[in-house]
């Protein structure tokens, strides 16, 4: 079920980047949005957690370089029943990490030296249940598709005023006004699963361990330690992918308002409810 839900995202994000394809350069527009919409897609799918690993330099462990952690990963995958994912070390001091990949068997957990250094194990535990929960709803590949295609349809939106001018092309006011629409559109989608994606991963991480307090804990940390240190080679466009936003302790400014996730507050109270029902 949760991959049916990953490929109808990604169906509805290049029917959405085709139509405002063909609003901004009518039949040619739409042609041209549906062959980038077709390459882009391709990337995302086979290559893009390549990218993502060598922009931030990801060194690949395995049991005898990183013993303890690979023993927390491989007991918590038979947990969930995935194969164990590739894992990879960041070294920056910033606790944090993500998961990515475009299905269990090519799945890959990446955590930043700063995370093994700050956390107790028990947080650690929590951390990576929460990135294996992503891998488990395909969740790593529904954040690149969506986020490869609010980056396109920004993209297309810049360059709309180029289309040639199609006689199916609408009144130029209304391509302006779908110009600024649009790549907000997709920011929004965007926001809007990754919020409720973070809050999922949130309760199978506390369902996978048993102790949400964990989870509690740790994200206390990570926000604490994310405010006073910086991560420098993150990027706006892979911020959605960790466990918390890896800008936050970044001065405030009006991008802020389009978050991926929600407030470390609103997670830590949900899983506040979880261990209230245990």
């Amino acid at each position: 079920m949760e991959q049916f839900k990953t490929y109808f995202l990604m169906t509805a994000l290049t029917l959405i980047f085709i139509w405002f394809g063909g609003m901004v350069g009518g039949q040619t527009g739409m042609i041209l949005a549906f062959l980038g919409a077709l390459g882009m897609n391709f990337y995302a799918y086979f290559y893009s957690h390549e990218q993502v690993l060598s922009h931030y330099h990801a060194i690949p462990v395995d049991r005898n370089s990183a013993s303890g952690l690979y023993a927390i990963v491989e007991r918590l995958s038979h947990k969930a029943n995935l194969p164990m994912p590739q894992l990879y070390i960041i070294p920056e001091e910033q606790p944090n990490a993500f998961a990515t990949g475009r299905d269990y068997e090519h799945a890959v957990v990446a955590v930043t030296e700063g995370l093994l250094e700050l956390l107790s194990e028990e947080e650690v535990e929590a951390v990576i249940a929460h990135e294996l929960s992503h891998i488990k709803h395909y969740d790593m590949l529904v954040g690149t598709i969506s986020a490869t295609l609010a980056g396109a349809i920004a993209m297309l939106a810049n360059f709309g005023m180029f289309f040639g001018g199609d006689r199916e092309r609408p009144n130029p006011i209304v391509t302006i006004v779908l110009m600024f629409l649009m790549p907000m559109a997709a920011t929004m989608i965007q926001m809007t699963v990754s919020r409720n994606r973070e809050f999922m991963a949130d309760e199978g991480a506390a369902k996978m361990t048993g102790h949400p307090e964990w989870l509690q804990s740790a994200l206390m940390k990570l926000e604490h330690y994310a405010k006073g240190i910086l991560m420098p080679e993150a990027e706006p466009q892979t911020a959605h992918m960790f466990i918390i936003n890896p800008f936050t302790g970044k001065d405030f400014s009006m991008s802020q308002l389009f978050s991926t996730h929600p407030t470390t507050e609103q997670r830590i109270e949900r899983l506040e409810n979880l261990r209230q029902v245990k």
